[in-house]
């Protein structure tokens, strides 16, 4: 039977894909050309399969997604919540997990309670003013920026940030504790809603496959 199509998938760098490609291993699909370290490829196939790879900085994986460049997308709860793109989550894959939260020094707890206007440093601009004007009905300025966040709060910029939290071991180093936790995060699969239309028996069947790997089913 001829294929018509690939299945492509955009994989987030680094960590999140390496882990993505043991699960996929588990699951029983391969991509022997992703494993060569020194390659130039931006684009990896597994012919027997039909699937695509390539790889893609985080927030970039739900927008390839979006516009059907890639009919499946690996990338962490958080970027989905702040990149918002009209795309379906199907699967939790249980890595990757952390925490998004309300850091600051402890004294800063008292503005949280008192719902005072303080500004808020944050990588995650739509989380944050998500979590502070709909959740909590606080009124804050948010500030966004693309470094160590941890800063902020420190040299006098912001009274708290919005960050994700692994260990809180960068935090308790600079005097920084946790104030209030907003959402657990993982790694999730995604999918592009034609896609899941067009190709709903090969995603649906490739979803069940990883389940099993995970323990899910």
């Amino acid at each position: 039977m001829e294929r018509t199509r690939y299945l492509t998938f955009a994989l987030g760098k680094g960590r999140l894909a390496r882990k993505t490609l043991e699960l996929f291993e588990k699951a029983g699909v391969t991509c022997e050309e992703m494993k060569d370290k020194d390659t130039r490829k931006l684009i990896f196939t597994n012919e027997e399969l039909g699937y695509r790879f390539f790889l893609s900085k985080g927030p970039d994986v739900p927008t390839y997604v979006e516009y059907g460049a890639a009919d499946i997308g690996i990338v962490g709860e958080d970027t989905i919540l702040e990149e918002n793109r009209k795309i379906y989550e199907v699967l939790d894959l249980g890595f990757g997990k952390c925490s998004m939260c309300v850091c600051g020094p402890k004294e800063a707890g008292e503005l949280l309670r008192h719902q005072e206007l303080i500004r808020v440093a944050t990588k995650y601009p739509r989380i944050a003013k998500d979590y502070f004007y709909n959740k909590k009905h606080q009124t804050v300025e948010i500030i966004k920026l693309n470094g160590s966040i941890e800063l902020a709060p420190i040299v006098g910029l912001s009274e708290v940030i919005v960050d994700i939290v692994e260990t809180g071991s960068t935090l308790r180093e600079n005097g920084l504790t946790v104030l209030e936790e907003i959402c657990p995060l993982s790694a999730r699969m995604t999918v592009n809603p034609v896609s899941m239309k067009m190709e709903h028996a090969r995603i649906t069947q490739l979803i069940h496959a990883l389940k099993e790997a995970l323990g899910k089913e």
